[in-house]
């Protein structure tokens, strides 16, 4: 964690004016460079995240045929279980050794018509499961929000800039079960190969085992172990092109561990922040000028998240 600061959360959103911008000084400036911060006094309470964790691990632990019920190829990993070795990193033909399950947005009944979101699945065998998803889903939702004030803060915008667009927002909250590796893994198999996250901003809480590792800007692989009551944070790909390259969206991966504990699985919680399909991605002015040309392309949310889908493997491409 040396390289990764470590941010009160609670300076922005209860602090005084100068704690306010110390804040958004330090989170901006950790973003700009590495593009990863470790956050303290969230709202994921320590209670919810090892429930989660919990039921998590129940669910990983049915046999295959139970939840291969909660698995449906149409929904291109949207929603339910997603098995063993079907995702890959872009630009890998090898399945990264893992599997798992995806909480995706709550919206409201009234509400339904305006989005084109699947149903989340509702496990029968672990109803539990069901219910400290949503909580979680919603706690991190709403840390976020605040993290993405003081970006916007940062990047010269209105505080509230973001919450619109991420109300309702395609964001998902996936549980990832890393199994015992039993035999030599295929040629270029880890639990997840490096690669970048697609979305605004990733929170990620502490996992059950190490493997995680950034690609420093010296173009190292620097181990990242959690800290106590902290959530990871960082930068995903959307937000690094609307900020036409300013956030830096890091290099990460998790490596698979020394044989002496292959027998071990790992169990780590995800939750990428995603705005609605709608949000534009296109460069943001303030962020372009003569030494910052224009880097990017217009595009939609939705649009680059389908591209990026089927980079890895979660849409299959039709025409091939």
């Amino acid at each position: 964690m040396s390289i990764i600061p470590s941010l009160d959360l609670a300076m922005f959103m209860h602090g005084d004016a100068q704690q306010k911008a110390t804040f958004v000084d330090e989170l901006g400036k950790a973003y700009e460079t590495i593009g990863f911060a470790a956050i303290k006094n969230h709202l994921l309470s320590e209670d919810l995240e090892q429930r989660l964790y919990d039921q998590s691990q129940k669910f990983f632990e049915f046999p295959e045929s139970v939840k291969l019920k909660y698995s449906d190829d149409a929904l291109a990993g949207q929603r339910g279980y997603t098995g063993w070795g079907k995702e890959h990193a872009k630009g890998k033909n090898v399945g990264d050794l893992k599997e798992f399950w995806h909480f995706g947005q709550y919206v409201p009944d009234q509400l339904k018509s305006e989005f084109d979101y699947p149903d989340n699945l509702m496990v029968d065998e672990l109803p539990e499961f069901n219910e400290v998803g949503e909580m979680a889903f919603k706690a991190l939702e709403e840390t976020g929000k605040y993290m993405l004030r003081a970006m916007a803060i940062y990047l010269e915008l209105d505080e509230f800039y973001f919450d619109n667009e991420i109300q309702y927002g395609n964001s998902i909250l996936r549980p990832i079960h890393y199994p015992p590796i039993l035999d030599e893994p295929p040629l270029g198999a880890v639990r997840a190969g490096e690669h970048e996250d697609i979305n605004l901003i990733t929170l990620l809480m502490g996992a059950s085992a190490g493997g995680l590792e950034i690609l420093s800007k010296d173009n190292m692989w620097v181990g990242v172990t959690s800290l106590k009551d902290h959530l990871v944070v960082n930068v995903g790909d959307m937000l690094q092109r609307l900020t036409n390259n300013k956030f830096k969206s890091t290099t990460h991966r998790v490596v698979n561990p020394p044989r002496s504990e292959w027998a071990k699985p790992r169990y780590s919680i995800p939750f990428f922040l995603h705005p609605k399909s709608s949000t534009r991605l296109d460069c943001l002015e303030y962020c372009i000028d003569e030494t910052h040309p224009k880097a990017y392309s217009d595009i939609s949310a939705g649009e680059y998240l389908t591209e990026r889908l089927l980079e890895i493997g979660l849409i299959k491409n039709e025409s091939k």
